[in-house]
């Protein structure tokens, strides 16, 4: 083969490579993991003498994974390269439902299923949002947080009561950081709204 040829062969490879690579570059990049914290709630007025268990969230499978959801223009659903939850997002929330409704003091006793211990309660969940979305190409995201919560008698499988917890919260700018901090946001304010909602939620009847 003539060498001109040979080179110009290696340079579409080399072409060829660099293409390869942006696309499949973000799983070589360092992983970075985030955990939200729990936020600051107010302490319910009354306590009852009653154990709650909080269930794992159900959610759909785009988002009942470690990989950070995101929703592009056009309804274009995808996930964050390089960074991650650092557990499955229904397994975070879950948790952080227990350390908000613990810290409101509402009830004596705030457990994550499964769990060994028999329970008065069941706070059942679905996670029906826990995405980024972008209203535009380059435009920084809005986090977006939605939860349907069902309190239920769990000696007698009866619906008590239900509400839809959500958060909102747009990022400063299209940077990780930013991102993170508006899921922060969001999230504060659906646990906070299911805290407040649990406080003053009626208790099943003897």
């Amino acid at each position: 083969m003539r060498p001109a040829i040979v080179a110009a062969v290696a340079s579409l490879l080399a072409v060829m490579a660099g293409c390869s690579n942006a696309l499949l570059g973000p799983e070589a990049e360092p992983l970075e993991t985030y955990r939200l914290g729990a936020p600051a709630v107010a302490e319910a007025a009354a306590r009852l003498p009653m154990a709650l268990t909080v269930a794992r969230p159900r959610a759909a499978e785009s988002i009942d994974t470690d990989r950070i959801a995101v929703v592009q223009p056009g309804l274009r659903f995808d996930h964050y390269h390089g960074i991650r939850w650092s557990e499955p997002a229904p397994q975070m929330l879950q948790s952080l439902l227990v350390s908000s409704l613990q810290a409101s003091a509402r009830y004596e006793t705030v457990l994550s299923a499964p769990s060994r211990v028999p329970t008065d309660l069941l706070l059942d969940v679905e996670l029906q949002r826990f995405e980024a979305r972008y209203a535009a190409p380059g435009a920084a995201p809005v986090a977006l947080v939605q939860m349907q919560l069902t309190l239920v008698d769990a000696r007698r499988g009866l619906r008590l009561s239900s509400l839809a917890a959500s958060g909102e919260s747009p990022a400063a700018a299209d940077r990780r950081g930013d991102v993170m901090v508006a899921f922060e946001r969001a999230t504060s304010d659906a646990l906070g709204a299911a805290a407040a909602w649990l406080a003053v939620a009626p208790p099943p009847v003897p």
